[in-house]
């Protein structure tokens, strides 16, 4: 199969979100045949593992509306602005979530999280010598920052409690670069 087989012929602004934006696009398939398909737009993200001296991850519990639940995840958030650098965010997040900052963020991993009608990338870092600072919570962020042994996380991954894309990505690769 070819790229060059398929042609979108239109991008509708649906809706414009403060995180993403949803649109109807109109795609000819292989076959000639005309059909319609929903896109998100977002404009990226970053996430970071945060490694403690003991080689612990801190891990953050919150609240995620769409799943109407607390979720455990890794640090993360979006980007501000299509330009900015994922290192940036990740720094960023990583203070704002945990409370830590680092100055030795290295590259893990790159992800699209959900490829069948969303353009989500989130750059994914690996922090280290994390130093004591203080969250930086929007108004409607509640978080509890939780360390948390990787083989625990691993264990919690194939027993399904533990879901978050992002996260599970993040945690396996972690596990196989550097444990």
């Amino acid at each position: 199969m070819q790229e060059s087989e398929w042609k979108r012929l239109k991008r509708e602004l649906v809706y414009k979100g403060s995180i993403i934006n949803y649109y109807r696009d109109t795609v000819q398939v292989p076959n000639g045949n005309i059909v319609e398909w929903d896109f998100i737009g977002h404009n990226g993200a970053a996430a970071v593992v945060p490694v403690t001296e003991d080689g612990r991850i801190l891990m953050v519990r919150q609240y995620r509306n769409a799943l109407d639940r607390v979720t455990l995840e890794i640090p993360a958030g979006g980007l501000n602005g299509k330009d900015e650098p994922t290192k940036t965010a990740a720094a960023r997040e990583l203070e704002e979530e945990t409370g830590y900052r680092s100055e030795e963020l290295s590259f893990l991993i790159s992800l699209n999280t959900t490829v069948a009608f969303c353009n989500e990338k989130i750059d994914v870092y690996v922090a280290r010598n994390l130093v004591p600072s203080s969250q930086h919570l929007d108004e409607d962020e509640f978080i509890d920052v939780v360390p948390m042994d990787v083989e625990e996380l691993t264990q919690m991954i194939y027993e399904g409690k533990l879901m978050d894309s992002k996260t599970v990505a993040a945690i396996l690769a972690y596990r196989s670069r550097y444990c």
